[in-house]
Formats: C-alpha cells, structure tokens, sequence
C-alpha cells in the first residue's frame, strides 16, 4: 500500500491517505475519493465560506455585513441572493441583489442556501 499523501477535493486538507488500492480518506471531513475519478480542472470549484461547491444558479446566503462603494448602506448578513453565476477572478459570483442591482461577491462571503 503505498504511503503517499493526497490532498481531499472536499475540504483540501493535505492528509488524505490510501484506505485500499482504490480509496483515499480524509482523516478530517470523513471524505473517501478515488483520485483516478477526480478531474483535472478541480481547480476551478468555486466554494463557499463552509466549503460546499457552487454552481450556476443556485441559490445563496450573506454571512457577512458587506459594504458598497457608492451606497449609502451595506448589504446585510442574512441576505438572500438567487440564480448567482460563477465567473473567473477575484470576485467570482455575479447577481442581481435587490435594492442594490447587478453585484459582483466573493465566494468566501456566502453560504449556500
């Protein structure tokens, strides 16, 4: 059996180990994978700020107070922001906020819904 650590696609803890020939686990999430079946542009998952990936049109959460420049309030924690879609770049979600209009967020700021 071979002693070779992998990463987990789940939570990205560096300590998943070989449970079989087949089978990695994560001693952290629980996670079992099998890297053969992991693609290769894995990197380009966009997770939220508790580690589940999102996709086109889902459905999202503010966990956080966030300001706007050139608004006269911040878009409250508690917010929620449908139909979102995933684009490259530092600011990788866009959507419509109501009262605010078309907004570019962080992914590390939501919570799916």
């Amino acid at each position: 059996m071979s002693e070779e650590m992998k990463a987990c696609p789940q939570c990205e803890s560096p300590y998943g180990y070989a449970k079989n020939n087949e089978l990695y686990t994560c001693p952290e999430c629980g996670n079992e994978w099998n890297p053969k079946t992991i693609e290769a542009d894995d990197n380009h998952w966009v997770k939220d700020a508790n580690g589940n990936i999102l996709q086109n049109g889902d459905s999202v959460i503010i966990v956080k107070d966030l300001p706007v420049k050139g608004a006269a309030k911040s878009i409250k924690s508690g917010t929620k922001v449908k139909n979102i879609r995933l684009t490259d770049g530092d600011h990788n979600i866009d959507c419509k906020i109501d009262g605010f209009g078309a907004m570019a967020l962080k992914s590390e700021f939501v919570r799916k819904a």
